[in-house]
């Protein structure tokens, strides 16, 4: 019997900041969901959404090891380049179909799992064309496309490193807006072409207002990352000594005190 699905396609450059998720009301997105038959969500993006993928790529950044995954479920490092889930697990949860959204290249992944969802996001991978090409996907079924604009990314912490500043680069942040204002008129487009339901998600503003008002989303830090300085660190850099017994291998090369309090 043939299985006619429509495909939630959510396209994340950068993550959008799991604590938002606090405020969802998962009864009603639910209701929604099932309304508008939406039955699979596909997660294209690049570190913000990997949740393993580049464990199976060489020489891609990876994420497989501490002190990434430490408030993960188990505790363990699953690829995820974050301490705890990403922002597509917890929009699958709200959706009601899994904790977690799996990653295409996992060996353990079934052909069941598919069903209602996969990621193929690849940390590195950054905007690549072949991963975003919307007519293709429109014939193979997406009627609703979620699209996760550029963030500031003149505020990353190894932006400002390498600039020797200490506040945002604002000549990459007006890049990023300059991007987010062609996604904009794309998606446009795509609406009148292919009737393609979409949305762009304004992430710039959002880290924008936590990262200038940090208190009012009960954040501390907001300028540094949780890895060693949390000025450079990233990946591979961020790599401790695994040999050492748990949990001081987590936070050999230094820690946050509390990941709730930073960004």
């Amino acid at each position: 019997m043939e299985v006619r699905m429509t495909l939630l396609v959510v396209l994340i450059s950068l993550a959008v900041m799991p604590v938002l998720s606090q405020a969802i009301d998962y009864r009603q997105i639910r209701q929604l969901a099932a309304e508008y038959n939406v039955t699979c969500m596909l997660v294209f993006g690049d570190s913000s959404v990997d949740p393993g993928n580049n464990n199976r790529i060489p020489l891609a950044p990876k994420g497989n090891f501490p002190p990434y995954g430490k408030d993960l479920f188990n505790g363990h490092p699953t690829g995820r380049l974050s301490n705890g889930r990403l922002a597509t697990d917890f929009i699958a949860e709200a959706l009601g179909y899994s904790n977690v959204v799996r990653a295409f290249l996992d060996p353990t992944l079934r052909k069941v799992d598919l069903l209602h969802g996969v990621s193929f996001a690849s940390a590195g991978s950054g905007y690549d064309d072949l991963t975003v090409n919307f007519s293709e996907l429109h014939k193979l079924g997406a009627r609703r496309l979620a699209v996760v604009g550029l963030s500031p990314f003149g505020c990353c912490p190894l932006v400002k490193t390498m600039r020797d500043i200490t506040n945002c680069y604002d000549e990459y942040n007006q890049v990023a807006l300059s991007f987010n204002s062609m996604i904009k008129h794309n998606l446009a487009n795509l609406q009148a072409t292919l009737g393609m339901q979409n949305v762009l998600i304004d992430i710039y503003h959002v880290m924008t207002s936590a990262i200038t008002n940090p208190n009012k989303y009960g954040f501390l830090e907001t300028s540094k990352g949780c890895c060693g300085t949390g000025l450079y660190e990233y990946s591979e850099t961020c790599r401790g000594y695994e040999h050492m017994p748990r949990p001081i291998q987590v936070c050999v090369l230094g820690c946050c005190s509390s990941n709730t309090e930073n960004v």
